[in-house]
């Protein structure tokens, strides 16, 4: 997808994170096999450590999306290794006016976002994560929801992912509209009322 909505981002973004934005049946598990999907979810999980994974992420120089541009490997660096549940939440409210940097991955890549979060619940150690999702996020959501019924169908989510011993699975949120769920504590308020 090109045009005056992804002219402004780096190429980097138009080739990897946006390359299938736009295209017919891109949300499906189908369509995201046939490009590759999950087989880095499969390789990491029976490869490397959750150890090994933050270091390469800190390696890469992976930032947050939000505004402040946090490290990744670093802000995940930061979960105890304490062995309680953990759970991994995905802020996709995107309550600021005007933005919608998430909404093409949401409505046109869901299953990226999921082997993303595989990912990264492995390098943390959560076995749970939420998909925070912008009420009026209709399509986002119903696809979203789609992509998790298909991913647990073909066993890409729930127990022991891969053959391994790790469990991951994953559920949608839908959000109320508030501006202020934007900010990561307020998010897990709404999330837990």
């Amino acid at each position: 997808m090109t045009g005056p909505i992804l002219s402004g981002l780096d190429p980097r973004f138009q080739r990897t994170l946006y390359a299938h934005v736009g295209k017919e049946g891109s949300w499906t598990l189908d369509y995201y096999l046939r490009h590759g999907g999950y087989e880095t979810a499969k390789r990491v999980l029976k490869e490397k450590t959750p150890e090994e994974v933050i270091e390469e992420v800190k390696r890469s120089g992976l930032r947050g999306r939000g505004g402040a541009g946090f490290p990744t490997g670093l802000k995940w660096s930061f979960m105890p290794k304490d062995g309680k549940q953990h759970y991994l939440i995905c802020n996709a409210d995107e309550s600021e006016p005007g933005s919608f940097k998430d909404r093409y991955i949401l409505e046109d890549v869901p299953h990226l976002l999921l082997e993303g979060m595989i990912l990264a619940g492995y390098a943390i150690g959560a076995t749970v994560g939420y998909i925070y999702v912008r009420g009026e996020y209709r399509r986002a959501a119903d696809r979203l929801e789609q992509a998790i019924k298909e991913a647990r169908a073909r066993g890409y989510l729930g127990k022991n992912l891969f053959g391994t011993d790790f469990s991951f699975d994953v559920h949608v949120h839908r959000g109320a509209g508030a501006y202020i769920c934007g900010e990561e504590t307020a998010l897990m308020n709404s999330l837990e009322a």
